[in-house]
């Protein structure tokens, strides 16, 4: 399971967004990252979907490693997104202006979607894991996700 999220515009100063997604494995966070965006979107979902498209390449690169130590991947890949404009674009053939930058993106995972690599599905804000890579989240909403990340000394078998 993955969960993919941004903010929009978050830093005051150049408005860049923030990246930030997480890949679950068997239930344990295997990978998790929260880095500016390279450019400026002009909407939060464009944002959403720069996201996006950055797990989608941190899944591909998983299932790679895990096929080649013969770990048998079942597709589609959930992707959980908590915008619904960004769920529409990578589902649905765009014919707009848009900058050649958010058209890569566009294209890198349409294609993922189109041949059943990963299905998007929404998730309440509220409910993705990943909105803590991506902004300042209330001390409860933290604790809530963090056990997430935290393996107990039962799990580990200590």
């Amino acid at each position: 399971m993955v969960f993919s999220d941004s903010d929009y515009a978050g830093d005051s100063d150049t408005r860049v967004s923030v990246t930030g997604f997480c890949i679950f494995l068997l239930g344990v966070p295997i990978v998790w990252k929260s880095k500016s965006q390279k450019g400026v979107t002009l909407s939060s979902s464009k944002a959403e979907f720069v996201a996006l498209s950055e797990a989608v390449k941190e899944i591909q690169f998983v299932v790679q490693v895990l096929e080649s130590i013969g770990v048998k991947v079942k597709f589609p890949i959930i992707v959980q997104v908590d915008n619904v404009g960004a769920i529409f674009m990578a589902e649905n053939v765009m014919n707009s202006q848009r900058t050649k930058h958010v058209d890569i993106h566009y294209h890198f995972v349409r294609e993922f979607v189109v041949d059943g690599y990963i299905k998007i599905i929404f998730v309440k804000t509220e409910e993705n894991r990943a909105d803590m890579f991506t902004k300042n989240v209330s001390g409860g909403r933290y604790q809530e996700h963090a056990g997430d990340f935290i393996a107990t000394r039962d799990e580990m078998g200590i």
